[in-house]
């Protein structure tokens, strides 16, 4: 089994993927509970199609004792948005609508073109626009919403530093 940011392959062993990502696994008890605070159970969760979590004990007794909490999510623009991008972002949509959560969504076209030697910077950036307009397209509230696309938000200088310490580094 094989599983890193640029490849998953070979037969997956979800018992070593939770061990190995310190996750924990996604229990009926959880299940209940998710069903009960937002009124119903997403249809993916329901179907086990997301297997393990991070900290969403912790975060439904924050939630439980009145504090509100952001959703993280985002992508590393290097092509187009496929069903798999899809299924989280579809996740945390339904996550915000039933716990009028702020979602911060970052694009990060930085380090998609400094660690893909064939990626130009414009390409990779370009692709974060088009990244960024299928996540819009999903209905997310754009007043609790935020889109941090790295090379935009960062300002003039970082862009154009961008190439030189990619040529540095891969020549230097």
């Amino acid at each position: 089994m094989k599983v890193t940011p640029w490849e998953v392959s070979g037969r997956m062993d979800y018992s070593k993927l939770i061990k190995d990502f310190g996750t924990s696994k996604v229990t009926r008890q959880l299940l209940k509970r998710m069903e009960k605070l937002a009124g119903s159970l997403h249809f993916m969760l329901s179907r086990n199609v997301f297997f393990s979590h991070r900290d969403l004990n912790w975060l439904l007794d924050k939630y439980e004792n009145g504090e509100k909490f952001y959703l993280y999510t985002g992508r590393g623009p290097s092509g187009d948005t496929h069903i798999g991008h899809l299924l989280t972002w579809v996740l945390t949509k339904w996550l915000q609508d039933k716990f009028k959560s702020k979602v911060i969504f970052q694009i990060t076209d930085d380090e998609k073109f400094l660690f893909n030697e064939k990626l130009p910077l414009e390409d990779a950036h370009g692709y974060a626009m088009n990244n960024a307009l299928d996540f819009i397209a999903l209905g997310f509230k754009p007043k609790n919403t935020e889109i941090i696309i790295d090379t935009d938000y960062s300002g003039t200088l970082y862009p154009l530093a961008l190439p030189v310490a990619k040529n540095y580094c891969v020549n230097g």
